[in-house]
């Protein structure tokens, strides 16, 4: 176990190495930061003061050696554009984001596992069927397009949800949160729908899949032979092995949900890493885009390596190969 977990940081850390040093090559190819502080109009004495105070007149590897202790501590300097430090910002927007990604995670398990599970035990009915279109329109469709019909039936026709903003929030500390409060809801329901449905159609279809595989397998037609019930065998064998596959995936799509909220986040203006991502891309403010891709590298990192330990904790057929292995 111990060995598994120090290869996985290993890994992790040579992952976290390769992504900064992309993300410092940002600083090196994607204009200059000296012109876009001082202007173009600056004078060749002060490109050289600020290039000498800001390290770049030092020879690459050590510019890079700088980058990295520096993000190591979440320091990336400060936004082109706002003048801010980038840690600071990003620690503003980051709260909205997990929130919004973690509603929309929760929406994506707690509908498409029982949709799976219902469309692989009642194949061929009506409701199956209808459940198995959802589906494929929500993995067609995509998110942008989804958020506008949203905004223009429950927003625009109907007048249910707002449509943009994150609404009231209640501050503890450094951190805020919407959760507390009914507007806050009320402003989250739109955009974390519209983030969950295609994690929520592919939960469905992998879940089903799983479940039809599972019910085919040796171990549950012993189960029917010793005269186990069908709730038994169903929930107790045949779901609970199920879900090892689907935990993986759904860890990884929570990533995914983080990183990937941008269009979500544009369509609703809602006030997270993505909206600041996009104007960061729009304005070119490099440390902003070098930050957010260490962040969201990190998340990634953070959450395989929990769901290979968590894998590695709930089959015990990775125990024994390892055990074998050794």
């Amino acid at each position: 176990m111990i060995a598994f977990v120090l290869r996985r940081l290993i890994q992790a850390v040579i992952v976290m190495i390769a992504v900064a040093f992309i993300a410092f090559l940002l600083f090196q190819y994607v204009g200059d930061p000296v012109v876009f502080l001082l202007g173009q109009d600056a004078k060749p004495e002060q490109i050289r003061e600020l290039r000498a105070g800001l390290g770049l007149d030092k020879p690459f590897f050590v510019q890079f050696w700088h980058f990295l202790v520096n993000a190591a501590q979440g320091e990336f300097g400060l936004s082109l554009r706002q003048g801010a430090k980038v840690s600071r910002l990003i620690g503003e927007r980051f709260p909205a984001t997990l929130e919004l990604a973690l509603v929309a995670a929760a929406l994506a398990l707690f509908i498409g596992i029982p949709m799976g599970v219902y469309t692989a035990l009642r194949r061929g009915t009506f409701l199956s069927q209808v459940f198995m279109t959802v589906s494929l329109l929500g993995v067609s469709l995509p998110t942008f397009l989804i958020g506008i019909l949203l905004i223009l039936v429950f927003a625009v026709t109907l007048g249910w949800f707002p449509s943009f903003g994150r609404g009231d929030t209640v501050k503890f500390g450094w951190w805020t949160s919407g959760l507390f409060s009914v507007d806050g809801w009320q402003h989250i329901v739109l955009p974390a729908v519209t983030l969950a449905i295609f994690q929520l159609t592919l939960i469905m279809r992998l879940v089903r899949a799983e479940m039809l595989e599972v019910l085919r397998t040796d171990y549950i037609k012993f189960a029917r032979a010793r005269g186990l019930s069908n709730r038994a065998i169903h929930f107790g064998h045949a779901l609970k092995n199920t879900l090892v596959p689907v935990m993986t995936i759904t860890g990884l799509q929570l990533g995914g949900l983080i990183a990937f909220a941008i269009i979500t986040e544009s369509v609703f203006q809602w006030p997270g890493m993505g909206l600041l991502f996009i104007q960061a891309v729009t304005f070119a403010d490099i440390p902003v885009m070098a930050a957010y891709l260490c962040l969201i590298a990190l998340i990634f990192v953070v959450i395989n390596l929990v769901v290979d330990l968590l894998y590695f904790v709930v089959d015990p057929r990775l125990r024994v190969g390892k055990a074998g292995g050794h």
